[in-house]
């Protein structure tokens, strides 16, 4: 039997290299902030088929590969046969996107780029279609939010019966505030887009995402 002496060095022992374990059990590489099925258990291949990807190449300082989160239930795919290159992401007028746009004659035959709130993703995207708007990108201009409830965002239909034919999808705000914020700096109206990308072959580490998409 232990006298208290050996109790107590082995319970110290034992208390030091059990959290020592515990450290070493937890510590694990987070995926990046922009991964929409964060913590879900999906694989790589699962994340890569149930989002998109579009990549700006104008100006440099925003030149990464950016996923977004399609609309669920209503509005076109990005199928094979939606394929835009230089194409130009446009914020819209207002942002909001909840009253007529505009800047329709920046919208026309581009990407509508938008904000969240005030209305339904459903009628942003009737206002961006209506503008003649190729797609339709929606996001946060608050890039303090939180990340995880980002991910939780889905594009639903609203039930309100209005015919959608354009493609639409949500972006994170932490992106989305970027992206406004070096426009704006830049004095630009628009950047220069790749949408969709194919980034099947591409592993999640080795994806171009923007610096600013850590934990």
């Amino acid at each position: 039997m232990m006298t208290s002496i050996g109790n107590n060095i082995f319970l110290n022992y034992f208390m030091q290299h059990t959290c020592v374990l515990l450290i070493l059990c937890t510590i694990s590489v987070s995926p990046g902030a922009n991964d929409l099925h964060f913590n879900d258990g999906s694989s790589t291949a699962d994340i890569i088929a149930g989002d998109v990807f579009f990549e700006i190449v104008d100006p440099p300082e925003l030149s990464y590969s950016y996923r977004i989160r399609p609309a669920k239930d209503f509005g076109a795919s990005f199928n094979e046969s939606f394929n835009f290159e230089k194409a130009r992401l446009v914020p819209t007028i207002p942002f909001h996107s909840c009253s007529d746009i505009q800047n329709q004659d920046e919208v026309f035959g581009n990407i509508a780029f938008s904000e969240r709130g005030e209305c339904t993703f459903v009628y942003k995207t009737m206002k961006a279609q209506l503008a003649g708007a190729q797609a339709v990108i929606i996001t946060e201009t608050n890039d303090k939010w939180d990340d995880v409830l980002d991910h939780l965002i889905e594009m639903v239909d609203d039930k309100m019966e209005i015919d959608i034919n354009i493609p639409a999808a949500f972006l994170i705000g932490r992106s989305g505030a970027t992206i406004l914020r070096t426009l704006a700096r830049l004095n630009r109206s628009y950047a220069i887009v790749n949408l969709p990308i194919n980034m099947t072959h591409v592993s999640i580490n080795r994806m171009n995402q923007p610096p600013w998409i850590t934990w």
